[in-house]
């Protein structure tokens, strides 16, 4: 369990590190909803976790989404 939670807090402390403006807002809110979901199972640090890392994902996502074919520099 400690070994769990230890890589969940080094992958998120990885993805604060890695991420900019607009992957935070991202990052923030799945956390809180993660972190909910989490708490009413018991496991509300694994919850935010798992939320920042999927809230990241989808935020990065809808950026791709929205700058269609820009070119990568």
């Amino acid at each position: 369990m400690k070994t769990t939670l230890a890589l969940a807090a080094s992958l998120t402390l990885g993805l604060f590190a890695s991420a900019g403006a607009a992957e935070a807002k991202g990052c923030i809110k799945g956390a809180l909803v993660g972190g909910v979901a989490g708490h009413m199972a018991g496991h509300g640090k694994m919850g935010a976790a798992a939320g920042c890392a999927v809230g990241h994902s989808k935020a990065n996502k809808k950026d791709k989404q929205q700058g269609g074919s820009q070119p990568q520099g």
